[in-house]
């Protein structure tokens, strides 16, 4: 559960904003979306795989 501390002098949308902000930091949603669709742990660790090998060549200025 997420907790605003808002003042009594505050605006409402600084107050939403803050909300929003920390609601996208907590990562809930991602989460979420990432919950609906089973990936078998195989699959999921080819993809980290894959992803670091495109990293590295996009770092390594191989790949553009």
């Amino acid at each position: 559960m997420l907790i605003i501390d808002s003042k009594d002098c505050e605006n409402i949308d600084k107050a939403l904003k803050k909300y929003k902000k920390k609601f996208e930091k907590s990562k809930v949603l991602l989460e979420l979306r990432d919950r609906q669709t089973f990936t078998k742990p195989s699959v999921r660790r080819r993809q980290e795989i894959l992803r670091a090998i495109y990293k590295e060549q996009v770092s390594s200025g191989k790949f553009e």
